[in-house]
């Protein structure tokens, strides 16, 4: 899945940053939603990292039943947080 393709599908723009409050309010449930229903386990890492950006993800534990799931999300997280300089001020 790629983010571009995400965001324009769940919130109709590529650019957050142009959306209204409520059409953020509404693309992040039907991102909630679509992760509840979500079987493959890919498409529901992807869904879970796009929330993760938005600063929506739900605990791990919660979407990742398997430990080597949450140790790859653990992962990504460490990887993002390692890209970010503002990250421990």
């Amino acid at each position: 899945m790629n983010l571009d393709d995400l965001l324009l599908r769940y919130f109709g723009s590529s650019d957050v940053s142009t959306l209204t409050p409520a059409a953020q309010v509404a693309g992040v449930e039907h991102v909630w939603v679509d992760l509840g229903l979500e079987q493959d386990s890919r498409k529901r890492f992807a869904l879970w990292a796009l929330l993760y950006f938005l600063d929506e993800a739900p605990d791990l534990d919660v979407v990742f039943k398997d430990e080597a799931e949450r140790e790859a999300a653990r992962n990504f997280m460490d990887l993002l947080a390692a890209g970010d300089p503002d990250q421990g001020q």
